[in-house]
């Protein structure tokens, strides 16, 4: 008997199976180091216990996406080390703050399944929860990823496609327990605009770029503890490329979106999440963001930004992200990497 995991193909997955995901992970301030090495990210709360107590933090948090990463990271050996490519998110809610000392368990459970017409390959919908040691949800959410077959004669599943929300509503986003904008530093934070100066429709594009490396791509991948062959693996894909993780692209754009947005200080939910197309060590990554909505919370102070983020290759500063007229009409335009639909807490 093989004492090595081989990990799930797409047979080996049933609908409604719960799996609970090994190697718990403790958070380090080393994490929020290593992240800001690989990320151009300089948000004022992850950067600045001093700026984070001063909104009522009693710890100071890391970056949320260090927490979906980690999380996310302790998935993968089950659902997605055969993975073609991960697809997509839905329903994601960020519940309660990341900080180094925290211990982040993760589950999953099969909610969808739907072998490709292919035969050699099916996409797997799995909805996961992060806890930390004290029980805490940290984050919960959905996401779908097309997974081989090990055995192209093995009997398709019944279709099963959850219905999942497209929009997190305003109502069910966490404001973190004691948090107040009131008395936000907008000196601090690195530019002065607030939940009123941005418009609906507004696009922002922000400017800046970042070159894909083999080395940085892997480097964030290890850091997560996400195993997928295709990120490390040159024969793990057809073309021998090494196929750059999606989180990765999502931490870059995020991080380079601060130039126009900086005060769109947490990360409250990830509505909807499209890895459009693959990138790969050599591609310069941009990013460009649109507003779709806006609401005041409860919170003092706060407010949320509904926001669509987009990684491109290259700069596009048309700021495309759909093809208009053709065959093509519709698609996404070339060079879209990237669509990530979120909300994002903003002093008001």
């Amino acid at each position: 008997m093989s004492k090595t995991n081989a990990g799930n193909f797409f047979e080996d997955f049933v609908l409604g199976q719960v799996i609970e995901h090994a190697t718990p992970r403790t958070v380090t301030e080393g994490d929020r180091a290593l992240y800001g090495a690989i990320y151009p990210t300089r948000f004022a709360v992850p950067s600045s216990a001093q700026f984070a107590a001063s909104l009522g933090f009693d710890r100071h948090p890391v970056e949320e996406l260090v927490g979906f990463h980690i999380a996310f990271g302790k998935t993968v050996p089950d659902i997605s080390l055969n993975a073609v490519a991960n697809l997509g998110y839905a329903e994601c809610r960020f519940q309660h703050p990341v900080r180094p000392g925290d211990t982040i368990s993760t589950r999953s459970e099969v909610i969808g399944l739907k072998e490709n017409s292919n035969g050699r390959s099916g996409v797997v919908w799995v909805r996961s929860t992060a806890t930390n040691h004290r029980g805490a949800v940290v984050l919960d959410w959905a996401r779908w990823v097309m997974v081989h077959k090990r055995d192209v004669d093995a009997p398709a599943p019944e279709i099963v496609v959850p219905d999942l929300a497209a929009v997190v509503a305003p109502e069910d986003l966490v404001v973190p327990h004691g948090i107040s904008f009131a008395a936000y530093d907008f000196g601090a934070a690195g530019e002065p605009h607030r939940l009123g100066d941005y418009e609906v429709g507004e696009r922002i594009d922000h400017v800046d770029g970042v070159t894909l490396t083999d080395a940085e791509h892997m480097l964030a991948t290890r850091l997560w503890q996400n195993t997928a062959k295709v990120h490390f693996n040159t024969d793990a894909r057809p073309d021998g490329r090494r196929l750059v993780y999606g989180g990765h692209i999502i931490s870059l754009a995020r991080a380079l979106s601060f130039n126009g947005l900086a005060n769109a200080q947490l990360i409250a939910a990830i509505n909807a999440g499209s890895h459009v197309s693959p990138a790969f060590a050599g591609d310069t990554v941009h990013a460009w963001s649109e507003v779709l909505d806006r609401v005041e919370l409860e919170a003092p102070g706060v407010g949320a930004l509904r926001l669509r983020l987009v990684a491109t290759k290259g700069h596009d500063e048309s700021m495309t992200l759909r093809q208009v007229g053709g065959d093509n009409d519709g698609k996404y335009a070339d060079g879209v990497l990237l669509d990530l639909d979120y909300w994002a807490l903003i002093p008001r």
